[in-house]
């Protein structure tokens, strides 16, 4: 489906019927990475996937995009599908653009996941180190060489080749001035931390035990902060679970949804 918003033409794929399930994917990915997760819950769920604004088959004007302007294009995808609340699984970035949802529109949230993600905002470091790529990924025009430096840690040591090529696959449908935007957003986002003791919906955390971007000590601080969540750890996964692990991260899931 593809609904305009701000003159933007954004796409999500939606498959099966019944109670929604939102699937936002992390950066530098599209939809595509929960393709597996996708077909295990469709036979049971609408599973709305969309492409982020700017990534993948949705395009956008000059950003940055902020978290809160993903929030609402998904409000817009929800409102054209006549969909009022859903389970929001946010994985990396899709979890930042998950809790900006829930601040503007909890009372859509039936249930909220993320996957390898966090509530804290960005260092002022790791803020200049985004913003850097971003300049560079726009001055080379190409996105091949920030691949090389962003998914080899993402995967855990020891993962196969293929599987690090199918998430180059997937990352490589961006754009440089897509991903860019999106970098300075991520950059420029709120601490969450302050609105989680105040989500009162289940909640699931979902961690990788080799994720080297987010110890096991943050997942639980993470889980800590909501009411009512609960922590999975995922052995022998780092940040991908959806392609590492997507046996583990679907028993997951389907233990929130009967939440």
């Amino acid at each position: 489906m593809h609904v305009v918003v701000d003159e933007n033409d954004l796409f999500a794929e939606v498959r099966g019927d019944g109670d929604a399930v939102v699937l936002l994917h992390g950066f530098p990915f599209t939809h595509r990475i929960w393709d597996a997760t996708a077909d295990a819950f469709a036979g049971e769920y609408c599973v709305v996937a969309p492409d982020l604004r700017g990534m993948g088959a949705s395009s956008g004007a000059a950003g940055p995009y902020l978290m809160e302007q993903l929030a609402g294009d998904l409000a817009a995808m929800l409102d054209s599908l006549g969909i009022e609340r859903a389970t929001i699984v946010g994985h990396s970035l899709g979890g930042y653009v998950a809790l900006a949802f829930a601040r503007m529109y909890d009372a859509r949230v039936a249930r909220l996941a993320l996957v390898t993600s966090r509530l804290i905002a960005d260092t002022p470091e790791i803020a200049a180190a985004r913003r850097a790529l971003a300049a560079r990924l726009e001055a080379q025009g190409a996105i091949d060489f920030a691949l090389d430096e962003l998914l080899p840690p993402l995967v855990a040591p020891g993962s196969s080749g293929t599987l690090l090529e199918n998430a180059r696959e997937i990352a490589r449908e961006n754009t440089t001035t897509g991903l860019a935007a999106v970098f300075r957003g991520m950059a420029m986002r709120d601490d969450a931390r302050d609105i989680a003791g105040e989500l009162m919906m289940p909640v699931a955390v979902l961690a990788g035990a080799e994720d080297p971007g987010i110890s096991l000590d943050e997942a639980r601080a993470v889980a800590d902060g909501f009411p009512d969540a609960e922590l999975v750890v995922l052995e022998g996964v780092a940040h991908l679970p959806m392609l590492e692990d997507p046996a583990g991260l679907e028993r997951a899931l389907r233990s929130l949804l009967v939440r």
